[in-house]
């Protein structure tokens, strides 16, 4: 069966989906702020509480790509 791309486009810009992309941006340009974009190169923003729209400095931290990916739900 051949994967409907259109669908899948569709599905992903929802309004919900395109608010948590943008919080994750603003995430990451406050920890860039913060600790510089050196400390940011190369690594992901993680929101430990795993909601992007928190963005208290709190709930922040700077995890590498595969640390980060880890602690994600599996999506089904």
């Amino acid at each position: 069966m051949a994967r409907d791309y259109a669908k899948e486009y569709s599905a992903s810009r929802t309004p919900e989906r395109r608010r948590a992309n943008i919080m994750r941006k603003r995430a990451r340009r406050l920890m860039i702020k913060r600790h510089g974009e050196a400390a940011v190169n190369g690594k992901e923003v993680d929101h430990n509480n795993l909601n992007p729209t928190d963005n208290r400095p709190s709930n922040l931290s700077i995890k590498s790509k595969s640390a980060n990916r880890r602690k994600q739900p599996r999506h089904k």
